[in-house]
Protein backbone atom coordinates (compact mmCIF):
# COMPACT_ATOMS: atom_id res chain seq x y z
CA UNK A 1 0.00 0.00 0.00
CA UNK A 2 1.30 3.33 -0.90
CA UNK A 3 2.40 6.03 2.17
CA UNK A 4 1.41 9.64 1.22
CA UNK A 5 3.08 12.32 3.41
CA UNK A 6 0.02 15.36 3.53
CA UNK A 7 0.95 18.39 5.38
CA UNK A 8 -0.97 19.27 9.16
CA UNK A 9 -0.50 22.35 11.06
CA UNK A 10 -1.77 22.22 15.11
CA UNK A 11 -5.42 23.57 15.98
CA UNK A 12 -6.80 25.76 18.45
CA UNK A 13 -10.44 24.77 19.23
CA UNK A 14 -12.21 27.93 20.03
CA UNK A 15 -15.92 29.16 18.92
CA UNK A 16 -15.88 29.94 15.64
CA UNK A 17 -12.70 28.62 14.55
CA UNK A 18 -13.75 25.77 12.45
CA UNK A 19 -16.17 27.56 10.11
CA UNK A 20 -13.54 30.29 9.92
CA UNK A 21 -10.81 28.15 8.47
CA UNK A 22 -13.44 25.96 6.59
CA UNK A 23 -13.68 29.37 4.78
CA UNK A 24 -10.30 29.51 3.93
CA UNK A 25 -10.36 26.16 1.84
CA UNK A 26 -8.91 24.32 4.96
CA UNK A 27 -10.53 21.27 7.06
CA UNK A 28 -10.62 20.69 10.98
CA UNK A 29 -10.03 17.12 11.72
CA UNK A 30 -8.61 15.36 14.75
CA UNK A 31 -5.16 12.88 15.13
CA UNK A 32 -6.01 10.03 18.01
CA UNK A 33 -4.41 7.33 19.67
CA UNK A 34 -5.32 4.19 21.82
CA UNK A 35 -4.11 5.48 25.12
CA UNK A 36 -3.23 8.79 23.93
CA UNK A 37 -4.30 12.57 24.13
CA UNK A 38 -6.70 13.81 20.83
CA UNK A 39 -4.88 16.46 18.87
CA UNK A 40 -6.79 18.89 16.62
CA UNK A 41 -5.22 19.69 13.22
CA UNK A 42 -6.65 21.20 10.39
CA UNK A 43 -5.74 19.86 6.68
CA UNK A 44 -5.78 21.65 3.25
CA UNK A 45 -9.02 20.84 1.71
CA UNK A 46 -7.66 20.10 -1.53
CA UNK A 47 -5.30 17.62 -0.56
CA UNK A 48 -7.51 15.83 1.92
CA UNK A 49 -10.48 15.82 -1.14
CA UNK A 50 -7.68 13.94 -3.68
CA UNK A 51 -6.66 11.51 -0.67
CA UNK A 52 -10.35 10.62 -0.03
CA UNK A 53 -11.98 10.08 -3.45
CA UNK A 54 -9.30 8.16 -4.76
CA UNK A 55 -9.91 4.86 -6.12
CA UNK A 56 -7.29 3.10 -3.58
CA UNK A 57 -6.40 3.64 -0.17
CA UNK A 58 -3.35 4.65 1.70
CA UNK A 59 -1.41 4.89 4.62
CA UNK A 60 -0.76 8.69 5.68
CA UNK A 61 2.19 10.21 7.28
CA UNK A 62 0.92 13.33 8.78
CA UNK A 63 3.60 15.96 8.58
CA UNK A 64 3.73 18.57 11.44
CA UNK A 65 5.46 22.12 11.12
CA UNK A 66 8.04 20.89 13.46
CA UNK A 67 9.16 17.94 10.76
CA UNK A 68 7.60 15.41 12.94
CA UNK A 69 5.42 12.97 11.07
CA UNK A 70 3.00 10.55 12.87
CA UNK A 71 1.75 7.34 10.83
CA UNK A 72 -2.04 7.73 10.23
CA UNK A 73 -5.24 6.34 8.28
CA UNK A 74 -8.32 8.24 7.78
CA UNK A 75 -10.72 6.50 10.35
CA UNK A 76 -14.07 8.67 9.55
CA UNK A 77 -15.06 11.52 7.06
CA UNK A 78 -17.76 14.20 7.40
CA UNK A 79 -19.39 15.34 4.25
CA UNK A 80 -21.48 18.81 4.35
CA UNK A 81 -25.54 17.62 3.90
CA UNK A 82 -25.57 20.10 1.35
CA UNK A 83 -22.62 20.88 -0.60
CA UNK A 84 -21.22 17.24 -0.06
CA UNK A 85 -17.73 19.29 1.11
CA UNK A 86 -15.17 17.54 3.67
CA UNK A 87 -15.97 19.57 6.68
CA UNK A 88 -14.15 17.45 9.26
CA UNK A 89 -11.77 14.49 8.91
CA UNK A 90 -10.56 11.61 12.02
CA UNK A 91 -7.01 10.26 11.38
CA UNK A 92 -5.91 7.39 13.86
CA UNK A 93 -2.82 6.83 14.47
CA UNK A 94 -0.99 3.54 14.13
CA UNK A 95 2.37 1.31 15.09
CA UNK A 96 3.82 -1.17 12.86
CA UNK A 97 2.46 -4.34 14.61
CA UNK A 98 -0.51 -3.24 15.51
CA UNK A 99 -3.66 -4.78 13.95
CA UNK A 100 -5.83 -1.97 12.95
CA UNK A 101 -9.36 -1.91 10.82
CA UNK A 102 -9.25 0.12 7.25
CA UNK A 103 -11.69 0.65 4.50
CA UNK A 104 -10.49 -0.89 0.81
CA UNK A 105 -11.90 0.03 -2.20
CA UNK A 106 -13.31 -3.32 -4.48
CA UNK A 107 -11.55 -2.97 -7.54
CA UNK A 108 -13.02 -5.81 -10.56
CA UNK A 109 -11.04 -7.81 -13.11
CA UNK A 110 -12.39 -10.31 -15.69
CA UNK A 111 -15.32 -10.08 -18.18
CA UNK A 112 -18.60 -11.05 -17.01
CA UNK A 113 -20.36 -13.94 -18.73
CA UNK A 114 -23.40 -12.00 -17.44
CA UNK A 115 -22.11 -9.12 -19.03
CA UNK A 116 -21.32 -10.96 -22.63
CA UNK A 117 -25.26 -12.12 -22.44
CA UNK A 118 -26.43 -8.23 -22.02
CA UNK A 119 -26.39 -7.83 -18.45
CA UNK A 120 -25.12 -5.26 -16.59
CA UNK A 121 -22.42 -4.84 -13.88
CA UNK A 122 -23.21 -3.75 -10.70
CA UNK A 123 -20.96 -2.90 -7.60
CA UNK A 124 -22.68 -2.68 -4.37
CA UNK A 125 -20.05 -2.51 -1.95
CA UNK A 126 -17.86 -0.23 -3.31
CA UNK A 127 -15.14 -0.42 0.12
CA UNK A 128 -14.49 -3.55 2.54
CA UNK A 129 -13.79 -3.26 5.67
CA UNK A 130 -10.28 -5.45 6.50
CA UNK A 131 -8.83 -6.31 9.71
CA UNK A 132 -4.99 -6.67 9.61
CA UNK A 133 -1.49 -5.14 9.82
CA UNK A 134 -0.66 -2.24 7.75
CA UNK A 135 2.07 -3.52 5.92
CA UNK A 136 -0.05 -6.46 4.27
CA UNK A 137 -2.60 -3.83 3.17
CA UNK A 138 -3.73 -3.82 -0.47
CA UNK A 139 -4.32 -0.64 -2.07
CA UNK A 140 -7.46 -2.43 -3.27
CA UNK A 141 -9.16 -5.57 -2.87
CA UNK A 142 -9.50 -7.35 -6.59
CA UNK A 143 -12.47 -9.30 -7.01
CA UNK A 144 -12.72 -11.86 -10.49
CA UNK A 145 -16.12 -11.89 -12.09
CA UNK A 146 -15.30 -14.13 -14.73
CA UNK A 147 -18.05 -16.54 -13.72
CA UNK A 148 -20.33 -14.43 -12.95
CA UNK A 149 -23.85 -14.89 -14.65
CA UNK A 150 -27.05 -12.69 -14.98
CA UNK A 151 -28.92 -12.95 -11.84
CA UNK A 152 -26.08 -14.21 -9.47
CA UNK A 153 -24.14 -12.32 -6.80
CA UNK A 154 -20.73 -12.36 -5.41
CA UNK A 155 -21.52 -12.14 -1.81
CA UNK A 156 -18.64 -11.35 0.99
CA UNK A 157 -17.88 -14.60 2.30
CA UNK A 158 -16.98 -15.98 -1.59
CA UNK A 159 -14.35 -13.24 -2.25
CA UNK A 160 -11.10 -15.60 -2.09
CA UNK A 161 -8.79 -14.26 0.37
CA UNK A 162 -5.76 -16.47 0.04
CA UNK A 163 -3.61 -13.81 -2.13
CA UNK A 164 -3.51 -11.31 1.00
CA UNK A 165 -1.94 -12.29 3.97
CA UNK A 166 -3.34 -12.55 7.25
CA UNK A 167 -5.77 -10.36 6.77
CA UNK A 168 -9.96 -10.66 7.27
CA UNK A 169 -13.11 -9.20 5.77
CA UNK A 170 -15.10 -7.67 9.10
CA UNK A 171 -18.44 -6.89 6.60
CA UNK A 172 -21.64 -9.04 6.48
CA UNK A 173 -20.28 -12.85 5.00
CA UNK A 174 -24.02 -12.72 3.12
CA UNK A 175 -23.46 -8.68 1.77
CA UNK A 176 -23.72 -9.34 -1.62
CA UNK A 177 -20.99 -7.44 -2.91
CA UNK A 178 -21.09 -7.44 -6.99
CA UNK A 179 -24.30 -8.82 -8.46
CA UNK A 180 -25.16 -8.82 -12.63
CA UNK A 181 -28.53 -7.21 -13.27
CA UNK A 182 -30.40 -8.33 -16.37
CA UNK A 183 -31.44 -6.03 -18.65
CA UNK A 184 -34.34 -4.15 -19.23
CA UNK A 185 -35.43 -5.57 -22.03
CA UNK A 186 -34.26 -9.31 -20.64
CA UNK A 187 -36.63 -8.71 -17.32
CA UNK A 188 -39.51 -7.70 -19.50
CA UNK A 189 -39.08 -11.15 -21.72
CA UNK A 190 -38.83 -12.94 -18.81
CA UNK A 191 -41.93 -11.53 -17.34
CA UNK A 192 -43.78 -12.35 -20.70
CA UNK A 193 -42.55 -15.69 -20.77
CA UNK A 194 -43.76 -16.72 -17.52
CA UNK A 195 -47.33 -19.03 -17.15
CA UNK A 196 -49.83 -17.63 -15.90
CA UNK A 197 -52.01 -19.63 -13.42
CA UNK A 198 -55.47 -20.26 -14.23
CA UNK A 199 -57.94 -19.41 -11.28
Amino acid sequence: METIVLGVEPRIIKKGEAERIRKNGIVPAVVYHKGEETVAISVNELALKKLIHSAESHIIDLKFPDGKIKRSFIKEVQFHPVTDRIIHTDFQLFSAEEVIELEVPVAVTGESNGVEKGGKLLIILHALTIKGKPENMPDHLVVDVTALEIGHSIHVREIPMGAYTGLEIMDDPDAPVITVLASKKEAEATVEAAPTTAS
